[in-house]
């Protein structure tokens, strides 16, 4: 094996989908990109990582809710430009071509292009590593989507695509419920 800068060891494990958040400080909806989140336990508690250097965390801070939108590698040029200009002088919605939908339960909007949103309240925010700690209220997902496949950051510029699924519920002799 060939050593590497314990600096980029974050890219060998890099989390998640890259997902949207969405806010509205009661006057404007933004969009930012996240590519760090966690589902904490088999429970609609997640986490992501985000503060102040981001133009949303103030309407997340105060609004106490966001909506995590699900895009698909298809919105791959969306996830980057949204994550590479600002809601402060940018409206990402007009910019990208992104439809806001009402959310039911929160304020902020679910993204119509979007495989899945889920509306949530923000329940802690853990300031030393600025985590934002999130419970879904309601979640949708888009079964008439034809592009199903997410995309990981690697955390360089560089993404990964989800592949086929691979079931092994009887392997472990789970009790996950079949889903999506």
């Amino acid at each position: 094996m060939k050593k590497m800068r314990i600096s980029k060891a974050f890219t060998l494990i890099e989390s998640g989908p890259v997902v949207f958040i969405t806010t509205n400080d009661g006057q404007k909806n933004n969009i930012m990109t996240i590519s760090w989140t966690m589902v904490l336990d088999f429970t609609p508690i997640f986490a992501i990582t985000t503060g102040p250097w981001n133009y949303s965390y103030a309407a997340l801070r105060e609004s106490r809710e966001c909506v995590i939108a699900i895009p698909t590698v298809d919105l791959i040029d969306q996830i980057v430009g949204v994550g590479t200009c600002s809601g402060a002088d940018t409206d990402k919605f007009e910019k990208f071509g992104l439809t806001p939908v009402k959310g039911k339960h929160v304020g902020s909007p679910l993204i119509k292009e979007c495989l899945a949103n889920i509306e949530c309240k923000v329940i802690d925010i853990v300031k030393k590593h600025n985590i934002v700690v999130l419970e879904g209220v309601a979640a949708y997902f888009d079964s008439s989507r034809k592009e199903k496949r997410t995309i990981h950051a690697i955390g360089d510029g560089t993404f990964v695509v989800d592949g086929p699924k691979l079931n092994r519920r009887k392997m472990m002799r789970s009790k996950i419920p079949d889903g999506i």
